[in-house]
């Protein structure tokens, strides 16, 4: 209650009275009580807020109050602030002018800017979100420092705009899918390899991609599982585009909110058609090679057996007339000892293990010798075309492999044709830059001379192709070929560092390009041998060295019968002590290469040093790397490959014995 006394005096008289007033004012208590309450709460806000406040006068825009966060923010005292015009920290291009300013507050009695720039007292500019309240007779402006939030959100821009620039960038397809199976987005890299796919209709689960698109949801598929359990999952498909097969790599990954929920899932698509193609190629390549050395070890071995048995047969023919009923079957013996050897020249071709005398060749020149040849082996009834290219290229490889490769060629497609055909042989130099090689599977890059063998017989079947190099696969019929053709060629054409494409549509033909490095050098002219009178000796001494008794009995009696003097030796040791009992006499080295004790070059530079001025012939049934790299002579080496007969090494040992230098070593 309130009580108030006061004294009066009557109107009449003198006396004094006092007069008591007494007022209820419990509820202005209250409502004062709450007032100051109130006005203690707001600075315990205004002194304690971290957003900056000030109030200011809103005729003039002075500034009355600030708080101690905008102090901080704006690093001004408050004795700088209090008292300066509200436009001395506030850019002008951010807010409105006074009169803008006092006009809206008038009308709404707020205002609000957002991203409105102020200055510090250092002069830096800090992006804040300013609130203006009218408060009668001052207007409370709140600012908010948002700089690190728009920092933030910059940043989180900047983060996106990179993200998507990687994912537009990447070489896989990136796709995102909605619980319901539907595409929400996909990344550059997958719109491109799945033009027609449009989002707006929002197609059926990653499935879509393979032409045409599937109505229904495939649940076996890795996206459906992964949103099912949110595991990662991968999965391969094929599609059709362009008119050939592209093969896919998909891996499902999950995208899950804060509550571990499953909201979509992230496929990322890799086209694997090349990887796919070069892992082919390369398991063929292995198999090749495997089967090349399985191939090199038979033939080794076989050599050996068929050179006695074309060696015996030979001797054992010199002494038969030929009325003689043992004649005709020793003759079948001889014939069909030469057949297998033939095969297994094929063998070693294929293997890369053929030794070979490399020279520099003109391919048309060498070319247009066999055409005769060639035109008899196919027929009457195929027309041979020949298309030389101008000013081919010389290469570098054994003439005797140009013939093998021509006549595997010429034979398959005569095969291939029915009646009457078309065959063409053509050359032109050709280069490949590593461009186009990255975009061909089996090409390398640099400069080339091209053969093709073409032809319009019956073609090739697609799931033959990758066959047709395998020795002993034939797609002709029983008893109509080795199957050893084109293992030959691949043989040959790997051997001298080229390689080998085919291109065949069924009934419509085959052509088969070989492609051989080119060469920088003088090409030479190569001669037939035509002499048919075996050579014999001229009084020299030979010394024959083989491990192999049955080999070095045959070979002794060869060249006794061809007049020479034979020392013989079954053991590099037993060489050396020959040697030594006779080092003026001996003119040639004969030797196998393999042997115990010494390989034949190790016991031929030994021996050097007994008997300096003989020669050296080195014989093998295969490739040894002490005389040749991956089958290739060096220059000078002299070498005989088994099995050989009388003839064979009549001329061979004439040839070394005339030579005007031996170059067998360095």
């Amino acid at each position: 209650m309130l009580l108030n006394a006061r004294q009066v005096e009557r109107a009449m008289g003198k006396e004094r009275i006092i007069l008591l007033a007494i007022e209820d004012i419990t509820q202005r208590k209250q409502i004062e009580d709450m007032l100051a309450e109130s006005l203690e709460r707001y600075r315990k806000v205004f002194d304690t807020s971290k957003d900056g406040i000030l109030l200011f006068e809103k005729d003039g825009l002075t500034i009355r109050h600030v708080n101690p966060a905008i102090e901080a923010m704006l690093e001004y005292p408050k004795e700088e602030l209090v008292g300066n015009n509200l436009e001395d920290i506030v850019f002008p291009d951010d807010i409105g002018s006074y009169q803008e300013i006092k006009q809206t507050l008038n009308e709404a009695g707020i205002l609000h800017y957002r991203a409105a720039r102020i200055k510090k007292k250092t002069g830096q500019v800090l992006d804040t979100d300013i609130y203006m309240i009218d408060k009668t007779d001052l207007v409370q402006c709140v600012i908010g420092n948002i700089s690190k939030r728009k920092q933030a959100e910059e940043s989180l821009y900047s983060s996106n705009e990179k993200f998507r620039s990687i994912m537009d960038n990447i070489g896989i397809g990136v796709a995102l899918i909605s619980p319901a199976m539907k595409i929400l987005e996909m990344n550059h890299q997958m719109r491109q390899w799945f033009p027609d796919i449009d989002l707006n209709n929002s197609p059926v689960c990653y499935r879509a991609f393979i032409n045409p698109p599937r109505e229904e949801i495939c649940e076996y598929c890795s996206t459906c599982k992964t949103l099912e359990d949110g595991q990662v999952y991968e999965d391969t498909t094929a599609t059709s585009q362009s008119g050939s097969m592209r093969s896919y790599r998909i891996i499902s990954s999950p995208l899950t909110n804060l509550q571990g929920e499953v909201t979509a899932a992230i496929e990322m698509v890799e086209d694997i058609t090349e990887r796919l193609n070069l892992q082919a190629q390369l398991t063929q390549a292995q198999k090749m090679e495997s089967v090349g050395r399985l191939a090199g070890g038979v033939a080794h071995d076989y050599n050996n057996i068929s050179s006695i048995i074309i060696g015996f047969s030979e001797l054992a023919l010199e002494k038969v007339e030929q009325d003689d009923p043992v004649h005709d079957d020793l003759m079948e013996i001889y014939t069909a000892a030469n057949r297998s050897t033939d095969i297994t020249r094929q063998l070693l071709a294929f293997a890369r293990q053929q030794t070979i005398a490399p020279k520099v060749l003109d391919l048309n020149d060498i070319i247009e010798s066999m055409l005769k040849m060639l035109r008899r082996l196919i027929g009457e009834d195929i027309d041979l075309v020949w298309l030389p290219g101008s000013g081919v290229w010389p290469v570098k490889l054994d003439p005797s492999q140009v013939d093998q490769i021509m006549a595997n060629l010429c034979v398959n497609a005569r095969d291939a044709i029915t009646d009457v055909g078309r065959m063409s042989i053509e050359t032109k130099n050709i280069s490949f830059d590593e461009e186009y090689c990255a975009d061909h599977a089996g090409f390398v890059s640099g400069e080339y001379v091209m053969l093709a063998v073409s032809d319009d017989g019956s073609g090739i079947a697609p799931e033959a192709l990758d066959k047709i190099f395998e020795p002993f696969f034939s797609t002709k019929g029983l008893d109509q070929g080795t199957g050893l053709g084109l293992s030959t060629v691949y043989g040959i054409a790997k051997q001298n560092n080229g390689f080998i494409n085919v291109y065949s549509e069924p009934e419509k033909g085959t052509t088969i390009k070989i492609y051989l490095p080119r060469h920088t050098g003088q090409a030479v002219e190569v001669h037939s041998e035509k002499t048919l009178e075996i050579p014999l000796s001229k009084g020299e001494t030979l010394l024959l060295v083989e491990d192999d008794a049955s080999i070095l009995k045959l070979g002794k009696r060869i060249l006794k019968n061809l007049g020479y003097i034979v020392l013989s030796a079954n053991s590099p040791s037993e060489a050396i002590k020959l040697t030594e009992d006779h080092a003026d006499e001996i003119n040639l080295l004969i030797t196998d290469v393999v042997m115990p004790e010494m390989n034949g070059r190790e016991l031929s530079e030994q021996l050097r040093t007994i008997c300096p001025d003989f020669k050296t012939l080195f014989m093998s049934g295969y490739t040894a790397n002490v005389i040749a790299h991956r089958g290739v002579l060096e220059d000078g080496v002299c070498f005989m490959s088994k099995p050989f007969s009388k003839k064979d090494m009549a001329f061979k040992v004439r040839e070394v014995l005339d030579g005007a230098k031996d170059k067998t070593h360095a």
